[in-house]
């Protein structure tokens, strides 16, 4: 029904920078707030940001000033630009989105994960 494809993980520096895509296909009638969740090995996946249709933004703490969420909804995409990477970043990379299908039916959809590390 909606697929979620995520694109722009790999291999950086510490103090480098990374670009994240996820576009949104499918059966899709509106996407209310989209997001990226990271989850590091042995840990829980968390929220990294979100941004709603309005354009209201919202950033975990530990990514503040270098990470910048921002999205296309003509495009069904959202990106995540991130800066200044450290270590600590590492992680699988998941993008969110809240859909409301062509049906009416609302869904949780997720993307298959990107890997981001970053070398120190």
């Amino acid at each position: 029904q909606v697929q979620l494809v995520e694109s722009g993980g790999g291999l950086v520096q510490a103090g480098g920078s990374l670009r994240l895509s996820c576009a949104a296909s499918g059966s899709i009638f509106s996407i209310n707030t989209m997001g990226w969740y990271r989850q590091a090995p042995g840990k829980q996946r968390g929220l990294v940001a979100s941004i709603t249709s309005g354009g209201s933004t919202n950033y975990a703490d530990s990514v503040k000033g270098r990470f910048t969420i921002s999205r296309d909804s003509a495009k069904n995409t959202v990106y995540l630009q991130m800066n200044s990477l450290k270590p600590e970043d590492t992680a699988v990379y998941y993008c969110n989105a809240d859909v409301v299908a062509g049906s009416g039916n609302g869904l949780d959809a997720w993307g298959q994960g990107t890997l981001v590390t970053v070398s120190s």
